[in-house]
């Protein structure tokens, strides 16, 4: 054989290797491109229509990285959607009252605006007019034992000057059960209604709590799943559920095409999606993180009531109102459950007045809102969880946070929105924004420590 067939040869099966690896990789970018639009025509739907931000300021910060920041977004005021394109993907989402920002997967458009609006819950009080904490009339004294001067100078710091990095939206300090801190970034305000990310799922524990007091769920029964009914994950309770401690195969990796990208950004039903997913391990042995099983919970929560509508009104009057969270409320998935894993939209006040809650037991002015021995079960840990995990909250015996005592507990989501609430300090401390990337990562460390210090 010639030099020059040779080296055609070698040429021809190069080209097909290259060929092959383009088009592996075309296929590979291709099965991105729903989570890529739809992460970025979902957030900017709900941060424009529920929280009342500007389009421009979302993609400048909250959209402004990974593949995200390429897409072209549109915003349609009239018809109240956001449509986003990436390469040759499209996705659409589309804001509906009630419902918050839905993507339009799997269901129709038309059949998704067709569905009747929530009507809008009202709680029985006026909130501007009802003292603190089930209302927003703020005491004109503070509590003794704590230095304002310097926590004055922290929240400066904090919102101002980004002097513990990261880029709070807002920041919140309750002690004794009284606001002794707030401040936000221009743009936002006390009335903006900041994205929960998985802070959301301890908000289904609360949720949870309530359906338990009024003894319409027994949390260590089988979760009674008819999918589940004729293998092993018949024998997953919701205790496995909200514990994190299913068995249940899953990947919460974010950076990819993993199962909570496709729940969140791909299925119209997510419950229904994770519901699918085999069982790797025996329910209650193994401990992995999984959003999978709070919107698991929240499908189960629903069922317990003859139709949605009784439920979201169930959840608001028994729970959310209760707590004096008046501003808050669930996005729900294409098929209409709560999203209980991810989003959740409140006001800085009421992610605070949850803190609140579990601080206090359970009790807001005296009435039991959650069950007694709720928030003592809510912070044992999981058995495989090396103490770092409860039900649906995050836990410090592990000192994640070294400055923070061990009796610290959490509620913790994507981005950097966290509920700290330490009990032997009678502390809550709010942190909401974009403030968890990993090239700056706020201190929330140094921030606790700073905090304490103060007392």
């Amino acid at each position: 054989m010639s030099r020059i067939m040779k080296r055609n040869k070698l040429f021809a099966g190069t080209a097909v290797i290259l060929i092959l690896i383009l088009a592996a990789a075309a296929v590979y970018l291709n099965s991105l491109l729903p989570i890529i639009t739809g992460y970025a025509a979902k957030n900017l739907c709900s941060n424009v229509f529920v929280s009342g931000r500007e389009a421009q300021s979302i993609e400048t910060i909250d959209l402004n990285f990974s593949f995200i920041k390429y897409t072209k977004n549109s915003v349609d005021t009239n018809e109240k959607s956001v449509t986003s394109r990436f390469l040759w993907g499209k996705s659409k989402a589309i804001y509906r009252e009630g419902f918050g920002a839905t993507l339009v997967t799997d269901i129709p458009e038309e059949n998704l605006r067709k569905t009747p609006s929530l009507p809008a819950e009202t709680p029985g009080f006026l909130p501007d007019t009802t003292a603190w904490p089930l209302g927003d009339k703020l005491a004109d004294t503070l509590p003794s034992g704590i230095d304002k001067a310097k926590l004055d100078e922290i929240t400066k710091k904090i919102i101002s000057d980004n002097g513990y990095k990261g880029n709070a939206f807002a920041f919140m300090v309750l002690y004794k059960g009284v606001p002794v801190a707030e401040a936000y970034k221009p743009g936002f305000n006390v009335k903006t209604r900041f994205l929960s990310w998985s802070v959301a799922k301890s908000f289904t524990n609360g949720l949870i709590g309530a359906l338990v007091r009024d003894g319409k769920v027994d949390i260590n029964k089988p979760a009674g799943v008819d999918e589940w009914k004729n293998d092993e994950r018949s024998k997953i309770t919701l205790n496995d559920l909200m514990q994190m401690q299913s068995g249940l195969k899953w990947n919460e990796d974010y950076g990819s095409r993993s199962d909570v990208n496709l729940m969140l950004f791909d299925k119209a039903d997510m419950a229904g999606y994770a519901i699918k997913q085999p069982i790797e391990h025996p329910a209650g042995t193994f401990w992995y993180y999984s959003s999978g099983s709070a919107n698991i919970v929240s499908e189960l929560a629903g069922k317990l009531f003859p139709d949605r509508p009784s439920f979201y009104k169930y959840t608001h009057e028994a729970f959310l109102d209760k707590a004096g969270i008046t501003d808050a409320f669930f996005e729900t998935d294409p098929s209409g459950d709560f999203v209980g894993s991810s989003y959740l939209y409140a006001t800085a006040r009421d992610y605070a007045r949850l803190g609140l809650l579990y601080l206090n037991d359970g009790l807001v002015n005296g009435e039991r809102v959650l069950p007694v021995g709720w928030v003592k079960y809510t912070t044992t840990p999981a058995s495989a969880s090396n103490g770092e995990y409860g039900s649906f909250f995050w836990l410090n015996r592990s000192k994640k946070y070294p400055s923070a005592p061990g009796d610290m507990f959490s509620c913790q989501g994507h981005d950097g929105q966290l509920i700290f609430i330490i009990p032997s300090k009678d502390l809550v401390v709010v942190v909401l924004g974009f403030s968890h990337k990993p090239d700056n990562e706020l201190d929330f460390d140094r921030l606790l420590g700073d905090i304490i210090k103060t007392l």
